[in-house]
């Protein structure tokens, strides 16, 4: 059986972007196994499972009347309780101010090392859109080590959205080059970015626009051999250049999640540019 490993941000994942794959991968009978930073169980941000939010970069709403009841009967079901723990799962690099720092070194290297093993029974990974990969996906070194792991066992990795961001900062440790260089993708773009009202599950903060433009980190880290593809005015944009398949917001959701089918079950290795 086809087993996906999708992850979720404890602050907040967008509805429609975790149910369009989800729906693609249930009609292919994959299995699929959430995880999230430490263990807690993820939730939808509230304006995700409502259909009469209006996004106010597009002046309308993303979310139809059945995506919303989809989505909301989805966040409610027993399939999000327990994930697995990335904290539990995958050691902290050590700082070198610690005692005995070579030493804290090679251990974390020799338990990361298991990894690779450990992924072995995955077909792919998908990193769910939403501000909350914000605050605890995009600069998790966690989740950039299993990322890794994923592109040195060449297995198609799926971002949307925010998402997106988790993999222009998933680098070498002695290089520090972004994995996306040389490469097209598609992410949020500044067009869609919000100017306020940026908001997260778990805190008391609602912020501006987010916190960085990904637009811009994206075309940073795809250098000039890649190119980012923000679509601006086209209704989806999804870019699959292997092993990424990248999804621009929430109206790629289903189409990004067909399009990792498409990578699994016929090979696709490019399509959007």
């Amino acid at each position: 059986m086809t087993k996906i490993l999708a992850i979720l941000s404890e602050y907040g994942y967008w509805g429609e972007e975790l149910l369009g794959p989800l729906v693609a991968f249930d009609e292919h009978g994959y299995q699929t196994v959430f995880a999230t930073p430490t263990g807690k169980r993820a939730h939808a941000l509230p304006p995700s499972l409502d259909p009469g939010y209006i996004d106010p970069p597009l002046g309308r709403s993303v979310t139809t009347p059945e995506v919303a009841v989809a989505a909301k009967e989805l966040d409610e079901s027993s399939r999000l309780d327990n994930p697995l723990s990335l904290e539990q799962w995958i050691p902290d690099r050590p700082y070198h101010s610690e005692p005995e720092p070579l030493r804290k070194t090679e251990d974390y290297y020799r338990e990361l090392a298991k990894l690779d093993d450990d992924i072995a029974q995955y077909d792919a990974l998908v990193i769910v859109g939403g501000s909350g990969p914000i605050v605890d996906l995009a600069n998790n070194g966690r989740l950039h080590e299993l990322i890794l792991a994923f592109v040195r066992a060449d297995k198609p990795i799926l971002a949307l959205c925010y998402g997106v961001a988790a993999l222009a900062f998933a680098r070498d440790w002695e290089d520090r080059a972004s994995i996306l260089w040389g490469k097209h993708v598609t992410g949020h773009c500044k067009e869609y970015d919000y100017k306020d009202g940026t908001g997260f599950l778990g805190v008391d903060f609602n912020m501006g626009p987010p916190p960085y433009p990904l637009e811009y980190i994206l075309r940073d880290a795809t250098g000039p051999d890649g190119r980012y593809h923000g679509n601006v005015g086209k209704e989806t944009s999804v870019i699959v250049d292997f092993p990424y398949v990248t999804a621009r917001s929430t109206p790629d959701s289903f189409l990004g999640g067909s399009k990792l089918v498409e990578v699994l079950e016929s090979g696709l290795r490019r399509y959007g540019w």
